[in-house]
């Protein structure tokens, strides 16, 4: 094993008091033990929301192999625990809240999603910036970060003497994460209302990397590499339509769309939205997998006391590896004018001809959009206040690893390393 010569930073000391406090109750009596079982969480959410029906129940599998593998795999602290049991009851209730809305309004599912614009890159590629840039076009709908956290209206959302308390329940989750890593706000900022991926869509299955982003579950992680995320997209598909008629927005106006997770599943993604178009994002893997294990690595530790960087290093250099094989299989089925390519550092340089170039594929007028993206950048550069600072070596990786693995990607694209020139000429990705 090689090496690491720099060791990642550490969690904020806010987790060690919690996570001390909790282990005291629990001795003293005063909290209750945390039972991660299925069918304790799934009582508990009916009895919470005062309803039964889950919906599609093809997330139960997926359920049964994420709690076998939190349980025995991912070493949770005290406060882990405690998380993990609330982030799987706001999961349920909001599926049961989900089916409520549903059989209120039919017409919800009858919403279509035509055309849909997704961005599809590794994590860390840029995804973010393309997409909330795309998001300021009011021509397009888009998720909100509170929506990816609470993507289901509570019950009295009709209610109009009723104020939607979902921004605020974002706003409090995120000074909590930031509580227990100050680092957060640097490595992806984001506000209640800014724009923001679907990913929470999938989690709502049982489905996807956020789980693997956050706890230390690889058998669950293989599980999901190899099964057929079509039920998961369906019902993405479908709560989709549900925050689009909460947001009171026309259905005529195309999706802009992006997760990392869209990398191992385009034919399922592609299935459920055969008429997409897909704009791929490429950066330096270096960069890719340094800071993607940063990422992992910063959530991870808020939630366990046993991680080591050199596990998260080359767990996220294979995931990384295997985004992008199968991003490239799934590109030979998808007709070129479907597709383009959009490089990390064209949009560093000049990101409005990038847009401009974006805007051409899509067959539109880039001019309405540029007040709204020039606002947008302006804000983007005061919401990070501290630059994502990390290191292949801190999690046991050297730029050999990555050239070895993924060397004939970045040639094939054309990528250019981070800090060099970029070439006179694109050669043709393939």
């Amino acid at each position: 094993m090689q090496r690491i010569h720099a060791l990642p930073p550490q969690r904020a000391r806010f987790i060690d008091i919690l996570d001390g406090a909790i282990r005291a109750g629990r001795r003293l009596g005063w909290l209750d033990p945390v039972h991660l079982e299925r069918q304790v969480l799934l009582d508990r959410a009916a009895a919470q929301a005062g309803l039964d029906d889950f919906g599609d129940d093809w997330f139960l599998k997926p359920f049964d192999i994420l709690l076998e593998s939190v349980n025995g795999e991912a070493r949770l602290n005290a406060a882990g625990e405690i998380a993990a049991q609330q982030q799987f009851q706001k999961v349920l209730v909001d599926r049961l809240w989900a089916q409520m809305w549903f059989a209120r309004h039919p017409e919800i599912l009858a919403r279509p999603v035509r055309r849909p614009v997704v961005i599809v890159g590794p994590m860390r590629s840029g995804t973010t910036r393309l997409h909330r840039l795309l998001a300021s076009d009011h021509r397009f709908s888009h998720m909100r970060s509170f929506e990816t956290i609470s993507p289901v209206p509570r019950p009295e959302f009709e209610d109009p003497s009723t104020r939607d308390s979902r921004p605020i329940l974002a706003a409090r989750i995120m000074k909590v994460a930031r509580l227990a890593n100050p680092r957060t706000l640097s490595i992806h900022p984001t506000g209640p209302y800014e724009p923001e991926e679907e990913l929470g869509l999938l989690v709502a299955s049982m489905y996807g990397m956020k789980h693997e982003a956050q706890w230390q579950v690889p058998t669950y992680g293989r599980w999901c590499e190899e099964t057929d995320a079509t039920p998961a997209y369906r019902y993405m598909a479908d709560l989709l339509r549900l925050i689009g008629w909460s947001q009171q927005i026309s259905s005529i106006r195309r999706w802009i769309m992006k997760t990392p997770q869209h990398m191992l599943d385009l034919p399922a993604l592609l299935n459920v939205f055969p008429d997409a178009r897909l704009i791929f994002t490429h950066r330096d893997p270096k960069a890719v997998v340094g800071s993607a294990a940063s990422l992992a690595w910063n959530q991870t530790i808020i939630y366990s006391d046993s991680v080591h960087p050199a596990d998260i290093g080359r767990e996220w250099l294979r995931k990384t590896e295997l985004e992008i094989t199968r991003m490239r299989k799934a590109r030979e089925s998808i007709p070129a004018e479907r597709m383009m390519d959009v490089q990390f550092a064209d949009m560093d340089r000049d990101w409005r001809g990038t847009m401009a170039r974006i805007y051409a594929f899509l067959d539109m007028e880039m001019e309405p959009a540029q007040p709204a993206m020039e606002a947008y950048v302006a804000r983007s550069r005061r919401l990070k206040q501290k630059p994502h600072r990390y290191s292949l070596e801190q999690f046991g990786l050297s730029e050999a690893d990555i050239t070895n693995s993924l060397g004939e990607y970045a040639r094939s694209f054309a990528i250019p390393a981070e800090g060099a020139a970029p070439p006179s000429k694109r050669r043709k990705a393939g």
